[in-house]
C-alpha cells in the first residue's frame, strides 16, 4: 500500500521538476531595474527560472547575430522598433499577439511584435541655466542657444533615429535645414541618451534636443535641476518592442512572458518607470498619449532608410 501511494507522488514530483527545469531566455534593453523587476515578478507568479541579459538595445540585437547559428535567446525587448521591423523582414519572429494587448493601440504591435512600452522625445533643459525655456524644436536654433546645446547621436541611439525620421518625414527639407542651423549653434553630439544628457546634469551645457522624456522626468523627480518640454510642433514616439524569436525552444513559456508584460502587473511595473504603458488603459504617471501631439509617420518605410537618414545627418553634422 505504500509503494503504491508513493509511486503517483514521485511521478506528480517528477513532472514539476521538469516544468520547473526549463528556463526562459530573455535579452532585454533598460531600464535595468524595469527587466529586472519584470523577470522576478514572471518568475514569481510562473515558478519558471529566467536567464536574464541585459543591455543596450544595440548590444543585445549583436549577441543575438553574433550566435545566430546556435540561438539562445527565447524573448527579445529591444528600445529600437527599428530591430522588430529588421527581425520581421528577415522572417526571424515568431507569429504571437496577446489577448493581453487589446487595449494596446494598432501602431504599436503586429503579428510579430507588440510594444511593452513606449518613450517620447523631449526637449530637457538645466533650470538652472540662463537660456529661455524652448517650446519649439525650432527655437534651439536661435542664437541665444549656441553653445548650449546636446543631442544624442542616430548612429548610437534608436531614440533619437525615430526622431530624426519623424521630424524630416513631418517638416522635409525644413527638417534638414534645422538640423544644420544646429550645427551651426555648435550642438555637441556626443554618443547615445546618457552621454547626452549628462553635460546638462553637470552645467557644461544647458539643453538636450531629442531627449528619452523618462530618464529626464526621473532624474527630475529625484531632484535633479531638469524640466521636460513636449514640442507644440510636435513629437515621436520611440516604442519598445517584445519579440518571441522563431527559434525559441520555449515557445509556450515565451508567450507567457509576453503575457505577463502585458498584463495589468506588468504594464504598471512599466508606468512605474515613468516609460508610457503601451495599454492606454493602464494611468500613465506622467503625460500619456491623449497629451502628446504625436507625429505619425511610415516607421517601416523609415527603416528601409535608415542607412541613408543616418549618413545624411551624419554628413550635415561633419562626423
Amino acid at each position: 500500500m505504500k509503494l503504491k501511494y508513493f509511486l503517483p507522488v514521485l511521478a506528480v514530483l517528477s513532472i514539476s521538476l521538469t516544468v520547473s527545469a526549463e528556463t526562459l531566455t530573455v535579452y532585454s534593453a533598460g531600464p535595468k531595474g524595469l527587466s529586472r523587476s519584470l523577470v522576478k515578478g514572471f518568475e514569481k507568479e510562473t515558478g519558471t527560472k529566467v536567464n536574464l541579459y541585459q543591455a543596450t538595445g544595440g548590444k543585445i540585437m549583436s549577441r543575438y547575430q553574433a550566435e545566430k547559428s546556435n540561438p539562445h535567446v527565447d524573448v527579445m525587448i529591444s528600445s529600437s522598433l527599428g530591430h522588430a521591423i529588421t527581425l520581421t523582414k528577415a522572417g526571424e519572429l515568431l507569429p504571437y499577439q496577446s489577448a493581453n494587448a487589446a487595449h494596446v493601440p494598432d501602431s504599436l504591435k503586429t503579428d510579430t511584435y507588440v510594444a511593452q512600452g513606449a518613450a517620447v522625445l523631449a526637449i530637457a533643459y538645466n533650470t538652472r541655466s540662463h537660456v529661455p525655456a524652448p517650446k519649439r524644436w525650432s527655437d534651439l536654433a536661435r542664437p541665444e542657444y549656441k553653445n548650449q546645446l546636446t543631442m544624442p547621436d542616430p548612429a548610437k541611439s534608436g531614440s533619437a533615429l525615430t526622431l530624426v525620421e519623424g521630424l524630416t518625414e513631418k517638416m522635409g527639407n525644413d527638417a534638414w535645414q534645422l538640423f544644420s542651423d544646429l550645427k551651426t549653434n555648435q550642438i555637441l553630439i556626443p554618443g547615445a541618451n546618457k552621454a547626452a544628457l549628462n553635460p546638462v546634469l553637470q552645467g557644461a551645457k544647458s539643453v538636450v534636443f531629442g531627449a528619452v522624456d523618462y530618464i529626464a522626468l526621473g532624474l527630475k523627480a529625484k531632484g535633479e535641476s531638469l524640466n521636460v518640454v513636449y514640442p507644440e510642433d510636435g513629437t515621436v514616439l520611440a516604442p519598445r518592442p517584445i519579440m518571441i524569436l522563431k527559434s525559441t525552444r520555449h515557445e509556450k513559456l515565451a508567450k507567457r512572458f509576453v503575457d505577463y508584460i502585458l498584463s495589468d502587473k506588468g504594464q504598471n511595473k512599466v508606468a512605474g518607470t515613468l516609460i508610457l504603458p503601451a495599454r492606454t488603459d493602464i494611468p500613465a504617471q506622467r503625460p500619456g498619449f491623449a497629451d502628446l501631439n504625436l507625429i505619425q509617420f511610415d516607421s517601416v518605410a523609415a527603416a528601409a532608410h535608415a542607412k541613408t537618414t543616418k549618413a545624411r545627418f551624419a554628413d550635415i553634422m561633419g562626423r
